[in-house]
C-alpha cells in the first residue's frame, strides 16, 4: 500500500454501501438487543412461576433459556419469530390455509386493489379541487373530517352494508383500504398541483396556453414528487386497512385472520410472525414505489 493510500481517512477505505447503511444497521442491531431484553424481562415471571409450581430448583441460566424458548411467551424472542416464519411458509403447501404466504397473498390482493382505487380517486379529487375553487372550500373540509372517524368503527358498517347486497370477499376490504389511502394522495396532489410559482403560471398565459396545456406541461410534472411521496404513505395505510377489514368479519384468510386465530388460541409467536410478515410486505411495496419514482425521475430528466 502506498503512502498516499495510508494518508486517506479511514472512512475512505469503506465501500459506499457500508457508509450509507451503517446507521440503519446500527439502529436495527439496537432494536434486536432491546427486543431480546424485553423478551427476558416480560417472560421471566412466567418462567419462574412454572419452576416454582413444579418445585424445580432453577438458576439464572435456566430462566434465560426458558424466556427464549417458551411455547406461549408474552413477548417471543426474535429467533422464535424467524423460526415461526420459516415453518409457516415452507412447512406447508402454498395453497394451504396454514401457510402464511397464502394469507399474505389474500391481504396483498385487497391492498393492491384498494390502493389502486384510492390513488386514482385521490388524484381525480385533487384535480377537481385545484381547478374548481368552489370545491376547495366546500369539499376539502369534508375530506379532512372523513379521516377523523376511527376505521374500526367504519369497517364493520362497510362489511355489513356490502354483505346485505351480496358483495363479500375482496371488494369490501378493498373499499376500506381505499377509504384510508385516498386522503394522503388527495392532500399531496393538491399541494403538488398548486406548487408552480405564479411567475411560471404567468409565463404559460403569455404563451396563450389553455388550462389543459397548463395542467400537462406545468402542474402535472410539478406534482410528480408529491405524488410518489403520498403513494409511499398511502400504500402502508392501504395494507393496514386491508388487515383491519379482516378483523370484524372473522375472516378465514388473510393476515387479519391469522392475527385472530393467534389471539383466540394464545399463539403469541404466530401473532408476531404475522405482524413481521405485514411489515415485510409494506417494506417491499414502498421499495417498489421508490423504484418507480426513481425511474420516472430519470425519464423526466432528473440528474440524481
Amino acid at each position: 500500500m502506498t503512502s498516499s493510500a495510508l494518508a486517506l481517512p479511514r472512512a475512505a477505505w469503506r465501500p459506499a454501501w457500508v457508509t450509507e447503511r451503517a446507521p440503519v444497521l446500527a439502529v436495527v442491531a439496537v432494536l434486536f438487543v432491546l427486543w431480546y431484553l424485553a423478551a427476558f424481562l416480560m417472560n421471566a415471571p412466567q418462567v419462574r412461576d412454572a419452576f416454582e409450581r413444579n418445585d424445580i430448583k432453577y438458576t439464572l441460566t435456566d430462566v434465560i433459556a426458558g424466556t427464549m424458548n417458551g411455547d406461549r411467551p408474552v413477548v417471543p424472542a426474535p429467533h422464535q419469530v424467524v423460526i415461526e416464519l420459516y415453518d409457516s411458509i415452507f412447512g406447508y403447501p402454498l395453497d394451504s390455509r396454514r401457510n402464511l404466504a397464502y394469507h399474505a397473498w389474500v391481504t396483498l390482493s385487497a391492498t393492491a386493489v384498494g390502493f389502486a382505487i384510492g390513488a386514482i380517486f385521490g388524484i381525480l379529487l385533487a384535480i377537481l379541487i385545484v381547478h374548481l375553487r368552489t370545491l376547495e372550500k366546500s369539499l376539502l373540509p369534508w375530506i379532512i373530517c372523513s379521516q377523523m372517524v376511527p376505521i374500526l368503527a367504519i369497517a364493520p358498517i362497510i362489511i355489513v352494508v356490502f354483505g346485505a347486497i351480496g358483495i363479500r370477499g375482496l371488494l369490501p376490504k378493498s373499499i376500506i383500504s381505499a377509504y384510508l389511502c385516498f386522503f394522503p394522495v388527495t392532500i399531496g396532489m393538491v399541494k403538488g398541483l398548486t406548487s408552480p410559482d405564479p411567475i411560471q403560471l404567468d409565463l404559460m398565459r403569455t404563451w396563450s396556453a389553455n388550462k389543459l396545456q397548463v395542467f400537462w406541461k406545468l402542474r402535472w410534472p410539478s406534482s410528480i414528487p408529491f405524488l410518489f411521496t403520498s403513494l409511499k404513505v398511502s400504500v402502508t395505510i392501504s395494507l393496514v386497512g386491508a388487515i383491519v377489514a379482516e378483523l370484524p368479519t372473522g375472516a378465514q384468510a388473510g393476515i387479519g385472520a391469522r392475527l385472530l386465530t393467534g389471539s383466540y388460541y394464545g399463539q403469541t409467536v404466530q401473532i408476531w410472525a404475522a405482524l413481521v410478515a405485514a411489515a415485510v410486505i409494506a417494506t417491499v411495496l414502498i421499495g417498489i414505489i421508490d423504484l418507480i419514482a426513481k425511474w420516472t425521475a430519470h425519464r423526466m430528466g432528473a440528474t440524481t
